[in-house]
């Protein structure tokens, strides 16, 4: 394999996916400013990944980065009500989710958590092991078509989520072409994860930033597509309410505040449909292409995927994805060097004391799953592919805070049981079927927009097996 180090140079090593070699020393404050709106993964330095709190200054406040596992279960569970969403991470989520899920705090966020909470039990989300076996099927059929081709793997997992939540999540369909959805959404992440210099030095609100801008045409996508989903459901609801699907629109549609009986308002119903798009879409695809671009790169794990694989899918049961044991642990190492969560932030409303270190009221609390993962005092060679960390006795030693795909605490993503079953059933269908090889040349490099995504894509030539 290739890595690239921070200036794009490229070093040789046989273990090592593609990710930026930490800096030496922090950057000051306009090459800051330029490779947060570039790549904020090329930020990080050295002390990120050795030491458990890093604390510098990012224009008017102060930044801590959080990566041992007992500050992070304080700040995330033990003490919660001292760190709330801080002014950042509020300003990237605006952009059409204010409301929603991801951004609700307090009685609003309990409420959505509460109605929404039962569509992703267990039990429900085995109920959709046949819908995700056959959009992974349909996935199949497309690539077959492709033999010997170049084929742009990032773009077809993301074809494979969109009908994934079609089949399942919402039954009545997207309400509109799923390529315009596609696009909209790549568009949408793009622009939403380019930190803009003007949030980065604290400057008001009230002056225009030009990237919203460009948010105008998608976010009208999203709208159209949400008042069509949310009509035909409603209408469908009128017209035989016991026959409706009992699917995360409808649990919306008939979300009530337990203490004053009021329904979701349709900025709420809006956001959060929104979320479940987006997260349901974008960060299990990304999920899913690490993981091939990993499997692609180990004949080993591939061999062990792929037996995995024609032992276990023809016996479609309950507890299938259960079963595939090697899968999973190739996901969560994926989980682990590429996190569909790149970082975590809190701002401390008062002083507290986090891995020894005195943190002020005011201070912005940063946990980056990246940094955690690839941790030197919590991983041993870390920025090495090793599924095994995450096989029988292993798993077991992985302390809950020191991993965090999901996130923890109250606000752990409702949704990973749902994700962690569909990527398992993609790529143990897809790696039965198929050899990807990388197109020469191209470099799977990460990029932070929001989610970890590959720059320019995943391109892969096809082989049916």
């Amino acid at each position: 394999m290739w890595r690239l180090d921070a200036s794009g140079g490229e070093v040789r090593t046989d273990l090592m996916p593609p990710a930026p070699t930490p800096r030496e020393r922090p950057l000051g404050l306009f090459g800051l400013l330029r490779v947060l709106a570039h790549n904020p993964l090329e930020a990080w330095t050295v002390r990120h990944f050795e030491e458990p709190v890093v604390v510098q200054g990012l224009s008017l406040a102060k930044v801590a980065v959080v990566s041992d596992p007992g500050a992070i279960r304080h700040v995330l569970l033990e003490n919660t009500g001292n760190y709330q969403k801080d002014w950042l991470q509020r300003r990237v989520l605006s952009a059409g989710l204010t409301g929603g899920l991801l951004t609700a705090e307090d009685q609003q966020w309990r409420m959505q958590r509460r109605a929404l909470a039962p569509l992703f039990s267990r039990k429900n989300v085995m109920s959709f092991l046949l819908p995700m076996i056959d959009a992974a099927q349909d996935l199949v059929a497309r690539l077959a078509q492709h033999e010997g081709q170049v084929v742009d793997l990032a773009v077809e997992v993301t074809r494979v989520t969109l009908d994934v939540l079609e089949r399942t999540i919402f039954s009545d369909g997207l309400g509109r072409d799923r390529e315009d959805i596609r696009m909209a959404m790549k568009s949408y992440f793009e622009t939403i994860g380019r930190l803009d210099p003007f949030d980065i030095l604290g400057v008001p609100d009230v002056v225009p930033r030009p990237g919203r801008w460009k948010l105008r045409p998608m976010l009208r996508v999203f709208e159209s597509t949400i008042d069509t989903i949310v009509a035909t459901r409603r209408a469908r609801v009128a017209d035989d309410p016991r026959g409706a699907p009992r699917d995360i629109l409808t649990l919306l549609l008939e979300a009530r505040d337990p203490e004053s009986g009021q329904p979701l308002s349709e900025m709420e119903i809006r956001a959060s449909i929104l979320t479940f798009i987006a997260a349901g879409h974008e960060t299990t695809a990304n999920c899913i292409a690490w993981s091939l671009y990993l499997l692609s790169q180990s004949q080993e794990w591939r061999e062990r995927v792929r037996a995995e694989a024609e032992r276990e899918l023809d016996r479609v049961t309950d507890d299938l994805a259960d079963r595939l044991v090697d899968t999973r642990a190739v996901i969560d190492e994926s989980n682990r060097l590429y996190p569909p969560i790149t970082a975590i932030s809190r701002v401390a409303l008062g002083p507290d004391r986090l891995a020894g270190t005195d943190i002020r009221g005011g201070t912005m609390v940063v946990i980056a799953p990246y940094i955690l993962h690839r941790h030197r005092a919590l991983w041993t060679k870390p920025d090495s592919f090793d599924p095994t960390r995450f096989v029988g006795p292993a798993r077991e030693v992985v302390d809950r805070y020191a991993y965090l795909p999901f996130g923890a605490g109250p606000r752990v993503c409702i949704g990973s049981t749902f994700a962690l079953q569909e990527a398992s059933i993609v790529i143990a269908t897809l790696m039965r079927h198929f050899d990807f090889t990388p197109v020469p040349g191209h470099v799977a490099w990460p990029v932070q927009k929001v989610t970890l995504r590959p720059r320019d894509g995943l391109p892969m030539i096809v082989r049916r097996r």
